[in-house]
């Protein structure tokens, strides 16, 4: 379709114009917007050819959308023979086709006058915007109210909404009504009819193209007031500088409120909260409060018993259609009322936790549970919640960007496929929201200045005058000023004032009187070391999340492994398809969780919307019950559970868990809740983190993921720090062969202790590159810390080259040298294993007998001398220290090992931090090899559990046992 006759012409008769290429008896159909002349001159050009070429006059109107849908709107005319010939073309691109009497041109006139009263219309309601913004109006109110009076007209209600959001993308541009309506005034001169009120609008399109503005949106014609005026029609709220703003409001109240909420609840005087939370994000603020899967009368009684100050009910009714949320919430406050009225003395307020983005089934919950619990003086509105950097300031709720706070409604949760809305302005919110049922000027709020100028008791005092069944905006740029206004409610409640609350998360910390808690890490919860990986779900679809996931992956993808579920074959394939998607994701799941790698199971990101919001709602149910499923499926117990978003994370908990109440026990980060699930669930005691869809920036998942993430392999300096701060030794056993590696790491994990696999260079010269493998590969997949430890290396050469070898630490043997050498050699060493990040091991004294065809004579071996020791420590900057204490090596004598513990016992407390263990270890190899077995393994086996039972004998001996960490 092109724009104007200069490209009909070309397109027609042209260099390659398609005149000359058309076969005998075809039909053109011009759908431009031209002059009645220039068709009919058309027409005769054709006729010239001689070629039975026929025209058809169509031009077109309903712009791009309703073209890309067939739906447009065609007057059509020209001759009967054309007519017959393109009917059915026509009719596929149109949803009206009209057929106009008096042959090629009468079309394109009928076009002419509609051109007419939609650049009229268009021009005139940009002049009536500009005038109302004139007046000081606030031009969306003006805009609802035009829509529904007499003024109203389609152009007005199609292009104003373009004028209030500032958006000309161009659907119909400036330029096309400068042309259309110059071919209207160039036909009327003709005509030598007058049109006063089409020249104006054509002055004003044209105005806005000579301004620059031809290529936008003709809605954009506006802009010429705009500049002429100063006036702005722009219904967008301003985008605030944070900083700035969050400096020029009054000071916080000068007292802090929480120790006064303590002590009206240890006086029994505050109801206990119960709340109703629509997705589990909402225990993201508080600790040591149990949450609800279920609402039996039975569990809700047990609660009340408790009189704790808060409960959780975990409904997810976000998940849910209106109709069904609606019930839900009737049952569970029926359930709750019938409990509270069975114990005596308990007085309850109603929380309905919901998105602090606005997002959720606003007011039908409200209006179904106050059908259950009766009317109350006033519903509160408090959606501040400051770790998600939302605030609410003169009624506008905002949200923070960086340095920047957006009104909400101009932020993607504003576009929420299910919950989406436009107004920032609390109260225009609840207009919108009620549908017009409560009007935003009857909507109360509570100010800045009020909380911050007066305190709980101006807050009180304002509650208490409110008109009964008020719907009441909080405004809270801090926690302080939550805390203030929890507090003056708690006081009108005393009064006899009964509230139903509608908040996000920050409110219910501070009506309990909660304050902020450090991040809880793995160690507090007892996890400890390699255990399996931590399983990572992500479901949520919001823009952060995906930021957050590619984060994730940039940060952590080198222990991360990732499983992409496609959604299309989950939601709208078949259902072998989805279960073919399910099982491999469950498979890999499995094989990666027992690798102890930490597992990423994520929804593939382009999202897929229906064409409702209950047809968006049901996708995201299929999504969510096929994540169920993968989870339910999963064998391996994770380390700890994360689910990324709202539903995910009820749906997991609920469905895939088992779960019918958790702990919340803190948090894993600022605003993201860590539970542990009770004792019915699938994973009793599991840390399962909730972490919501819109918090934290976008490193925030990775800094979680990091977080819980398995401590990184030690060094042996970490051992022995870690040992010189707990006062034990860490034992060195040597080891030669698979079974004896085995042993050292499975005798660890069962005490919990710390090990070293020691390789002597007799070993490594018979095991070389594979044995060193071995015990690398060893120490990173335990579950406790261990390194890897070269021994006895007394060739300088030999010693620099097993730096390259990936070990831990090396062992400088100069106890053959005289004192001074030993100190000048081990130093040398020392230097250059430390530039590595390497431990070294020197030896000071000798000991006597045979080990690995390495010898010393009695008569060379001496015990370390104390003082020596403390010299040598200080010149070389080893890191650890071999002694003599009247061991030996090799082969004990039939007596018996001549240990001196009590030496042992000394030297410890003197700061020895390691023991190497040698013979009697290799002893328990060499007599279980002598007990008759009927397999290679089952002497394998044997000989590892012989091995195993001495180093666990000696981690005793040492008291490493039990100090894995």
């Amino acid at each position: 379709m092109v724009t104007n006759e200069k490209q009909a012409e070309s397109a027609l008769f042209g260099d390659g114009g398609a005149v000359a290429a058309l076969s005998d008896g075809a039909s053109i159909v011009l759908c431009s917007t031209v002059s009645p002349g220039f068709i009919k001159e058309l027409e005769k050009r054709l006729a010239d050819e001689r070629r039975d070429l026929q025209l058809v006059d169509a031009p077109v109107s309903g712009g791009v959308v309703k073209a890309a849908s067939g739906k447009l709107t065609i007057m059509a005319a020209g001759t009967d023979e054309a007519l017959n010939r393109t009917g059915a073309i026509l009719s596929a691109l149109s949803e009206k086709l009209y057929i106009i009497k008096g042959g090629a041109g009468a079309g394109s006139s009928v076009k002419m006058v509609n051109q007419l009263l939609a650049g009229v219309h268009i021009a005139s309601a940009a002049e009536a915007m500009a005038f109302g913004a004139r007046l000081g109006l606030n031009t969306q109110n003006l805009f609802d109210i035009i829509s529904n009076a007499s003024g109203n007209s389609w152009m007005f209600g199609n292009r104003v909404p373009h004028m209030l959001e500032n958006d000309y993308t161009p659907h119909s541009a400036i330029d096309i009504f400068v042309k259309d309506l110059g071919i209207v005034l160039h036909e009327s001169r003709g005509l030598k009819i007058p049109l006063h009120i089409t020249a104006a609008a054509h002055q004003q399109f044209l105005l806005s193209s000579a301004a620059g503005w031809g290529r936008l949106d003709d809605a954009a014609v506006v802009k010429i007031f705009e500049k002429l005026t100063g006036v702005n029609v722009e219904a967008k709220l301003p985008v605030l500088p944070k900083e700035e703003t969050l400096k020029s409001l009054p000071p916080e109240w000068h007292v802090d409120p929480t120790e006064e909420i303590h002590r009206l609840e240890d006086n029994g005087v505050a109801k206990t909260l119960v709340v109703l939370d629509d997705d589990p994000t909402g225990t993201q603020t508080v600790h040591g409060v149990t949450v609800l899967t279920e609402w039996s009368f039975e569990s809700l009684v047990q609660q009340f018993r408790k009189r704790p100050s808060c409960f959780f009910i975990l409904t997810n009714s976000r998940a849910l259609s209106t109709e069904k949320a609606i019930l839900l919430t009737k049952e569970i406050c029926t359930n709750v009322k019938i409990a509270a009225a069975s114990v005596e003395n308990i007085g309850y307020t109603v929380v309905l936790r919901g998105d602090s983005t606005l997002r959720g089934h606003f007011p039908e919950e409200a209006d179904a549970a106050a059908s259950v619990i009766g009317e109350t003086d006033a519903w509160i509105l408090c959606p501040f919640f400051l770790q998600g950097g939302r605030y609410t300031i003169s009624d506008v709720h905002y949200v923070a960007d960086g340095n920047r706070l957006v009104p909400a409604g101009r932020t993607e949760f504003a576009k929420d496929a299910a919950f989406g809305y436009k107004a920032s302005n609390l109260r225009e919110w609840v207009e919108e929201k009620t549908k017009g049922r409560v009007s935003a000027t009857s909507v109360a709020s509570v100010s800045i200045e009020t909380i911050r100028n007066g305190g709980p008791d101006a807050v009180c005092q304002q509650l208490s005058n409110l008109q009964k069944g008020s719907v009441c905006v909080v405004n809270a740029a801090s926690e302080r000023d939550v805390s203030v206004f929890a507090a003056g409610m708690i006081k009108a409640e005393i009064k006899g004032k009964r509230f139903l609350c509608r908040t996000a998360a920050s409110f219910v910390s501070a009506r309990i009187g909660i304050k902020p808690k450090d991040a809880i890490t793995p160690r507090e919860l007892g996890i400890f070391g390699k255990q399996n990986g931590g399983l990572i779900v992500v479901g949520s679809y919001v823009p952060k999340t995906t930021k957050q996931v590619e984060e994730l992956k940039a940060q952590c993808g080198h222990f991360l492994k990732s499983i992409e579920v496609r959604v299309d074959a989950i939601a709208l394939k078949s259902e072998k398809e989805r279960e073919e998607e399910i099982n491999r994701t469950v498979e890999l799941a499995d094989i990666f969780l027992k690798s102890r790698n930490d597992t990423l199971v994520i929804t593939s990101r382009e999202l897929v919307k229906g064409s409702s919001a209950s047809e968006s709602l049901a996708i995201n149910s299929k999504v969510s019950s096929a994540l169920v499923e993968i989870v339910r499926r999963i064998q391996i117990r994770p380390r700890y559970l994360l689910a990324k978003g709202g539903i995910t994370s009820s749906d997991l908990a609920t469905k895939a868990m088992g779960a019918r109440h958790a702990e919340v026990v803190g948090q894993a980060l600022a605003g993201v809740p860590l539970w542990q699930l009770g004792p019915e669930s699938r994973h009793p005691g599991v840390p399962y983190i909730v972490f919501p869809g819109n918090v934290g920036g976008n490193d925030a998942l990775a800094q979680v993921v990091k977080n819980w993430s398995p401590p990184a392999r030690p060094s042996t300096r970490d051992l022995l720090l870690e040992a010189e701060r707990g006062g034990y030794a860490v034992g060195a056993f040597n080891v030669y062969n698979l079974e004896a590696v085995s042993a050292v790491v499975a005798a660890a994990e069962a005490e919990k202790s710390p090990a070293i696999l020691q390789i002597h260079p007799s070993a490594l010269k018979h095991g070389g590159l594979p044995l060193v493998a071995c015990c690398v590969s060893a120490a990173e997949h335990a579950a406790v810390p261990i390194t890897v430890h070269i021994d006895h290396a007394t060739d300088k050469k030999e010693l620099i080259e097993t730096l390259e070898m990936g070990v831990d630490s090396v062992m400088v043997d100069g106890s053959h040298l005289p004192f001074s050498e030993n100190v000048s050699y081990t130093k040398y060493i020392t230097d250059m294993a430390h530039v590595k990040g390497m431990t070294v091991e020197a030896e000071l004294g000798r000991l006597s007998g045979t080990e690995d065809n390495i010898t010393v004579e009695e008569y060379e071996a001496k015990l370390t001398d104390l003082t020596q020791a403390e010299e040598f420590l200080s010149q070389t900057g080893v890191d650890a220290l071999a002694v003599c204490i009247g061991n030996v090596h090799g082969k004990y004598p039939p007596t018996g090992p001549n240990l001196k513990l009590d030496l042992l016992k000394a030297c410890i407390d003197f700061g020895v931090r390691k023991f190497n263990v040698n013979t009697e270890v290799r002893s328990a190899y060499m007599n279980a090899l002598q007990t008759p077995k009927k397999d290679l393994i089952d002497v394998m086996s044997f000989a590892r559990e012989s091995m195993q039972a001495v180093v666990a004998e000696k981690m005793h001996i040492f008291g490493s046992a039990g100090k894995a960490y």
